[in-house]
């Protein structure tokens, strides 16, 4: 059985969904991407809007998300540690 994310692999597979989709995903593809619940991703959308790493943007085609300098950085952060955690055998 496959182990459970935690929090800050939920938050990656969110915004790595934003980026990999141009910077610019509706909502629906984020549920999808991300492998959520409705109301947990609202949750976690809600956080980081709050937090500066995404952005909320209305138009007339709907709503789309996109990152912010500090939702690329955190991308960045993570890929590092993760390859860092990797490398030593470490998940």
């Amino acid at each position: 059985m496959a182990k459970k994310r935690d929090k800050l692999q939920i938050i990656y597979d969110i915004l790595k969904a934003i980026h990999d989709k141009n910077n610019r995903i509706k909502p629906t593809h984020i549920l999808y991407k991300s492998n959520l619940s409705h109301q947990m991703m609202e949750t976690y959308l809600k956080e980081l809007i709050n937090k500066d790493f995404i952005v909320l943007n209305i138009d007339k085609n709907g709503k789309t998300y996109s990152l912010t300098q500090k939702g690329f950085d955190y991308l960045n952060k993570y890929k590092l540690i993760s390859e860092f955690t990797d490398s030593f055998g470490l998940e």
